[in-house]
């Protein structure tokens, strides 16, 4: 399927607006569609439920936090591992704030895992962001960054425990962050060395 990625986005700003106003389970595809100035035949050419819709949000997020991993890895103004580490550890923080609204899908598509369609998305998920967490420390070896020894697919599988524990934990808590950025990059210095 031909994705119109200004029409797809539309949809997606819509489903954040809405997210937030009336969180995950209040919001529905006729919220998301009157939002969006979309119509039906439109929306559901793009997903067929509110919940891959969710998904797709959560898997764009990622893709924009790596595009711009991978521009300030290969920026030739980039010399070790701070920079890089801090822009992630800064955006794992964000995101896993329990007012991200990619949190708040996060914890929802959790509670609907009783539903086969919704477990299959969360696996999908999942899976895209430990590949995609893989791929970051494979950049990052290939730009001299990373010590080339490292076990990517081990280290990525712990960052990506590590976000979804401190998901949980800020949901649970709704307090100021336990875990700074600081804390954060150098519990990651200290996997990758």
């Amino acid at each position: 399927m031909a994705i119109n990625r200004s029409s797809f986005q539309t949809i997606m700003d819509a489903a954040e607006v809405l997210i937030q106003q009336k969180e995950c389970t209040q919001t529905t595809l006729r919220d998301i569609i009157r939002q969006s100035g979309m119509s039906k035949g439109a929306i559901y050419h793009y997903v067929s439920s509110k919940d891959e819709l969710f998904g797709l949000l959560l898997k764009s997020r990622v893709e924009q936090i790596n595009t711009r991993f991978t521009e300030i890895v290969a920026s030739p103004s980039t010399s070790g591992l701070s920079y890089p580490l801090q822009f992630i550890a800064e955006g794992m923080i964000r995101s896993t704030s329990h007012e991200d609204v990619t949190n708040k899908i996060f914890i929802y598509l959790l509670s609907q895992m009783d539903n086969d369609k919704v477990e299959a998305i969360v696996r999908d998920i999942y899976g895209h962001t430990l590949e995609t967490c893989t791929s970051w420390i494979e950049v990052g070896k290939m730009h001299k960054v990373i010590p080339i020894g490292t076990d990517g697919s081990k280290i990525a599988e712990m960052l990506v425990m590590f976000m979804y524990g401190l998901r949980v934990q800020n949901t649970v808590l709704q307090e100021q962050r336990r875990i700074m950025v600081q804390d954060l990059i150098a519990f990651m210095s200290k996997a990758l060395s």
